[in-house]
């Protein structure tokens, strides 16, 4: 069974997001057999996909006692609380109880609440309310988003997602992937979870479709998660600790046959159902690859959001520098190594997307420019710009160089004066298909704008093709909870401004803290703005706005980022 601490389920009633859960009334006499046990809401209510006439629609009906399907009753409500639409789903066991409905029938632009019942003997029991909105089909309101990745439960709690639930008119959430983490209590943030009594249930690794379902009801049991679910739809795409660290089609960095975890393709389709069942997103058609997930979302005639699938349908194997540097046994076999694995990194069969997925991006920036939408936006896992690392000989002194105490980070002291690419698991590992991307990009005449999470520090880059033509600009955001450069490379404060210096594509660098962006756009502009809160430990916090970038359309393109 999932833990539920009583702090937690009063904390979800002191926020409201459980304020309707013990609500009975009675059933009506026809429909379907009422459910003969106890149930309740734990796990709040969610949106998400939004399209200009739909919108998914998700909860959790948790049993407690009995095991027979739950019929379940989902409504959506007007402004003036008139009921829009309806329907009946069934909750059961072999969907762990989740149900969705793809709400249809509902006019654009429009705000919309929405509630479920449970159908039981003891009477109709209600879910919390949440709030969800439908995309423009046309015209130029601005599109106002918020995007966050990276929140793993054992590093602190979710401060940022409470502070976005406040957010005033927001179009829509975009969770850039790592929802949850797939490490047990002594892997990744266990130490910090250990003190603040916040460790992952089940204590072992996920690696099971039961452990997968554990993790994701842990995560959901979070009232600031709840509430940021509540307060708008979400578009969402997995990255790689949904399953497992460094995931690629046919394995993983963190997945090991050798340790009895069983056979890749079980864990990742297990990964995947999960992520199914408790996130509130249409799944592929029938017929269609299961993890493709790629979609895109149009907001009126301001921007099309394309949501990317870049992990367990086309990427290559992982690669890595660290195992490189860590296996030279002279200067000269380690520069050999590095050589050997630069000359991987550059070959052109390796792909982030796949070739099918590469083929429907660029169609869907053909149709996007053609239907007159501003802006191309991707909604992408990891960072594209081009990123090395700052010479850490030229650049910080031998105090700074001393003070370091990351195995990763002195053994990156010397390999920095290469200028090579830092980080192999972003999009500087697959080079060739970048320049395939940006070749879609001026085929189609699209303008770019690219949201990236994963590095969990916060980004604003211009991208340039290998030629130097600028093809887009970057938003990347920091975490939810996950630790950054900066609380790794020790008592560099000035290190994201190392970072821009050294980087002609990065404009802005902030290896610090924990928040999201807020991004708003218009047919004039799109603009960046970087929030962060000030601690994720306790519960007293701050929300400061700490840079502001955007970017303006050109005629085949768009500008740099400039300051805002």
């Amino acid at each position: 069974m999932t833990k539920f601490t009583r702090r937690g389920l009063l904390g979800a009633a002191a926020t409201g997001t459980l304020g309707l859960a013990a609500c009975a009334t009675p059933v009506a006499k026809s429909g379907p057999a009422p459910f003969s046990g106890e149930v309740d809401f734990f796990h709040g209510v969610a949106s998400g996909d939004p399209l200009s006439d739909r919108v998914i629609l998700w909860t959790r009906v948790t049993p407690k006692t009995g095991t027979a399907p739950i019929p379940v009753k989902y409504e959506v409500f007007g402004a003036n609380g008139a009921v829009i639409t309806s329907g009946m789903l069934s909750a059961d066991a072999g969907h762990d109880y989740c149900v969705k409905a793809d709400a249809k029938g509902l006019k654009p632009a429009t705000v919309y609440t929405y509630r479920f019942t449970a159908l039981t003997d003891a009477g109709e029991i209600a879910s919390p309310t949440g709030r969800t909105r439908t995309t423009s089909a046309s015209g130029t309101a601005p599109v106002k988003l918020v995007v966050i990745s990276c929140s793993n439960w054992q590093f602190g709690r979710f401060n940022a997602y409470k502070a976005l639930s406040q957010e005033s008119d927001i179009d829509a959430v975009v969770h850039l992937g790592d929802y949850i983490y797939e490490y047990g209590i002594d892997g990744y943030g266990g130490e910090v979870a250990k003190k603040i009594g916040r460790e992952h249930d089940p204590i072992t690794e996920c690696v099971t479709l039961s452990d997968y379902r554990r993790r994701h009801a842990q995560y959901k049991t979070d009232p600031d998660l709840q509430a940021a679910h509540a307060a708008a739809p979400w578009i969402c795409t997995w990255d790689d600790h949904e399953s497992a660290n460094n995931s690629y089609r046919t394995g993983a960095e963190n997945h090991n046959p050798e340790n009895n975890e069983g056979a890749w393709s079980d864990r990742k389709m297990a990964a995947v159902q999960a992520y199914f069942e408790w996130l509130p997103v249409r799944e592929p058609q029938p017929g269609k690859v299961t993890t493709a997930v790629w979609r895109s979302f149009d907001f009126g005639d301001v921007a099309t959001i394309h949501a990317l699938e870049s992990r367990l349908t086309g990427r290559s194997p992982d690669l890595d520098w660290y195992s490189v540097l860590a296996g030279g046994t002279t200067p000269e076999d380690t520069m050999a190594r590095i050589q050997a694995r630069l000359a991987e990194v550059n070959d052109p069969a390796r792909t982030m997307l796949g070739a099918e997925q590469e083929a429907w991006l660029e169609g869907a920036f053909r149709k996007s420019v053609a239907a007159g939408k501003t802006w191309q936006v991707l909604a992408n896992q990891v960072v594209m710009a081009r990123n090395t690392m700052p010479n850490m000989l030229e650049t910080m002194s031998p105090e700074q160089i001393a003070a370091q105490d990351s195995p990763y980070v002195t053994a990156m002291v010397e390999f920095s004066t290469l200028g090579l690419p830092m980080n192999l698991d972003a999009w500087d590992g697959f080079p060739a298909a970048r320049e395939r991307l940006y070749a879609s990009v001026a085929k189609t005449d699209a303008r770019l704008v690219t949201l990236a999470g994963d590095t969990h520090t916060a980004w604003a880059n211009t991208l340039y093709d290998a030629d130097g033509a600028r093809r887009g600009v970057e938003f990347g955001c920091t975490s939810i909870t996950s630790p950054g450069t900066g609380s790794v490379i020790k008592d560099v404060p000035e290190l994201g401004k190392l970072f821009s210096d050294a980087n002609k594509e990065v404009e802005w660098h902030d290896p610090f803290g924990h928040g999201y962006i807020l991004v708003t756009l218009t047919p004039e502009t799109a603009v960046g703005e970087y929030k962060k809160v000030s601690d994720i430990i306790g519960t007293d916090w701050t929300l400061e706005s700490v840079s502001t970038w955007k970017a303006v359309p050109e005629d085949k393109g768009v500008s740099r980022l400039m300051p805002a």
